[in-house]
C-alpha cells in the first residue's frame, strides 16, 4: 500500500502559511484607508480611482528589490527594516516624475516559511507604507523548498502612484546655469551591497559585528541603515513647478542616474567637497583602494536624492528644506556627470 504523502511532506506547510498570513493581515490593515476596496487575501487587491483636483490623472508604476542587503539582515538576524527599504525605495523611484505614492505590493519568497521573519519584515512594508501615506493592498507569499539555502528569503516590491499630467517632473526644461541640489542619505540606502560586503567581510575581514570606531557602529548596524524616503521633504514642492528635475541616486550612482533626467545639450558637474559624506564610504574606499569613479557610480556617496532647479528658486528650496546642500551646477554638454 502506497503511504500517502502530503504538500507538507515536499517541504511546503500551509498550516505555516496560514499562521504568516493572520500575522501579516493586521499590519496591512493598519495602512489602509478610505480608497481601500478589498481584504487582504481577496485575489486582487482593489483601490479607488477617484482623483478629485486632478484635470488628467497619471499613474506612475515601479518594481524594484532590496538585493544582497538581505544577506546582511540575514545574518544580523534583524528583519524589519529591509521591509521599509524596499517601499521608501519604491516611493522615491516615483517620486523623481513627481508622483505621490497610492498603494504598495510586496513579493516574499523563501524555502522554509518562518511565520515571524515574514511578520517581522510586513511591519517594516507597513510602517514604511503608512510613514508615505500610501496603503499596503496585497502581496504574495511564497514557499519554495531547494529554491532558497535555510533562513534565507528575497524580496520585490510594486508600487503605484498618481501625479496630474501637468505636474509631471521630467526634466525637459532643465538648462545650463540651473542649480544641482542634494538630499543627505541615511548610508548605503539599498545600493552596492555586493561590493561593500566584498570589502568589509573578504578584504577587512570584519563580522557584522565588529564595532568600528570609524563608524560609530557596528558593521552590521552601518549596513543595515534605513534607505530614507524623500518624500516628506519634497511632496511640499511637488506641486509648486520650481522642480525641474529630480534623481534618486540608486544603482549606477552619480554617473549613471543623473543623465537620465537630463535633455540633450546639458551635463551636471558635481562639486565632492561640498558635502559631508558619511564614513562608510570613505572606510570601503580606503579598504580596497577603491577609484573614485568606482565610488561615484556604485555608490551614492551621502546623497540619496538630487534636485535640479534654477538659481532663483533655489533659495525657495534651501530655505523650504533644512537639509538640503547645494552640491553642483548644470553646464553644456552631451548627458554627463564630472565630479571635481
Amino acid at each position: 500500500m502506497t503511504i500517502p504523502i502530503s504538500y507538507a511532506d515536499a517541504g511546503v506547510s500551509i498550516d505555516k502559511a496560514n499562521q504568516a498570513v493572520a500575522k501579516i493581515r493586521e499590519h496591512a490593515r493598519s495602512t489602509f484607508n478610505e480608497k481601500t476596496l478589498t481584504e487582504i487575501g481577496s485575489f486582487g487587491g482593489m483601490f479607488s480611482g477617484a482623483f478629485p483636483g486632478m484635470a488628467e490623472p497619471i499613474l506612475v508604476a515601479s518594481a524594484d528589490g532590496v538585493g544582497t542587503k538581505l544577506k546582511v539582515a540575514f545574518d544580523t538576524g534583524i528583519h524589519n527594516t529591509v521591509g521599509a527599504d524596499l517601499v521608501n525605495h519604491c516611493v522615491n523611484d516615483i517620486l523623481v516624475q513627481g508622483a505621490r505614492p497610492l498603494f504598495f505590493l510586496d513579493y516574499f519568497a523563501t524555502g522554509k516559511l518562518d511565520p515571524e521573519v515574514t511578520a517581522s519584515v510586513v511591519e517594516g512594508f507597513a510602517t514604511a507604507c503608512r510613514e508615505n501615506g500610501c496603503v499596503l493592498l496585497g502581496g504574495e507569499t511564497a514557499e519554495m523548498p531547494s529554491m532558497y539555502a535555510d533562513g534565507e528569503y528575497d524580496l520585490a516590491g510594486f508600487i503605484v502612484g498618481v501625479v496630474d499630467k501637468t505636474k509631471v517632473i521630467d526634466g525637459k526644461s532643465i538648462e545650463p546655469g540651473d542649480v544641482v541640489l542634494g538630499l543627505p542619505s541615511t548610508g548605503l540606502q539599498t545600493n552596492g551591497y555586493s561590493l561593500a560586503r566584498k570589502l568589509f567581510f573578504e578584504v577587512g575581514g570584519y563580522s557584522v559585528d565588529t564595532y568600528v570606531d570609524e563608524l560609530g557602529a557596528t558593521v552590521g548596524e552601518a549596513l543595515l541603515a534605513t534607505h530614507s524616503s524623500f518624500l516628506p521633504q519634497i511632496g511640499p514642492l511637488l506641486d509648486s513647478g520650481i522642480i525641474k528635475g529630480l534623481a534618486h541616486i540608486t544603482g549606477g550612482g552619480f554617473l549613471e542616474n543623473i543623465p537620465r533626467i537630463l535633455p540633450e545639450g546639458v551635463s551636471v558637474e558635481i562639486n565632492r567637497g561640498s558635502w559631508i559624506e558619511p564614513p562608510v564610504f570613505g572606510l570601503m574606499q580606503k579598504l580596497g583602494n577603491v577609484d573614485e569613479k568606482e565610488m561615484f557610480r556604485t555608490f551614492n556617496m551621502g546623497i540619496g536624492m538630487v534636485v535640479i532647479c534654477s538659481e532663483i528658486d533655489s533659495e525657495t528650496i534651501l530655505s523650504n528644506i533644512p537639509e538640503i546642500i547645494r552640491v553642483g551646477k548644470v553646464t553644456d554638454g552631451e548627458k554627463v556627470v564630472e565630479i571635481v
